[in-house]
């Protein structure tokens, strides 16, 4: 069932490929909270970027101010472009269970957005398992009510699930993670096929 499910959305992505980052050109969020990460970090740190994407701006940014930067995508043509992207970093088809090793941070930015709630716990905590003791995550989320639902994105079918702002950060506290600051977003996309969002941004460290 994950599998199968994973090899749509993949898909999805597959023939969506650089349209993502037309549609979606003003990634403020993002890059806040890579600042963040900047400042924190020490320098030639391991990070690793799940759900990596085209890599921008995220690994981009990162893998700039000299970080290692490993990515990880289950869509090739994601991949691909990331590569294209960002030569200094990187990238992985896979998904967050095939990630391995410990990291001084990780992001997930959008990730959760693709397991269906009851998945939620699973995948929090196998993120957690891949920050060091000490080490720092970033997560976003598109703030809503939803669980596995079908969503029309630029032309293609994806499944979603989100969640209100009070149970992310509880979802995210029971994992493991102390919260160290949030930021909230409302993101109108460049394209007319995307609606409207409102984006929840946590930046965090494992203690």
């Amino acid at each position: 069932m994950q599998a199968a499910r994973e090899s749509r959305q993949a898909a999805a992505f597959d023939h969506i490929g650089d349209r993502y980052d037309e549609a979606f050109p003003h990634k403020d969020g993002q890059i806040s909270a890579g600042e963040w990460l900047l400042d924190r970090l020490p320098p030639e740190s391991a990070v690793l970027d799940l759900g990596c994407g085209t890599g921008l701006p995220t690994a981009a940014q990162l893998a700039g101010a000299g970080h290692r930067v490993t990515g990880v995508d289950y869509s090739a043509e994601m991949v691909r472009l990331a590569r294209r992207n960002v030569p200094q970093g990187v990238f992985l088809q896979g998904d967050l269970y095939e990630a391995e090793g410990r990291y001084d941070a990780v992001v997930a930015f959008f990730v959760l957005l693709m397991f269906p709630l009851d998945e939620f716990p699973g995948a929090l905590s196998r993120m957690h398992r891949l920050v060091r003791p000490g080490g720092l995550f970033c997560l976003s989320m598109v703030e809503a009510d939803l669980d596995d639902h079908p969503l029309a994105f630029l032309g293609q079918e994806v499944r979603v699930s989100a969640l209100l702002r009070d149970d992310l950060r509880a979802e995210v506290e029971a994992a493991g993670f102390a919260i160290e600051e949030e930021q909230v977003l409302s993101y109108a996309p460049a394209s007319t096929q995307a609606v409207p969002e409102v984006q929840l941004f946590l930046s965090c460290r494992r203690p």
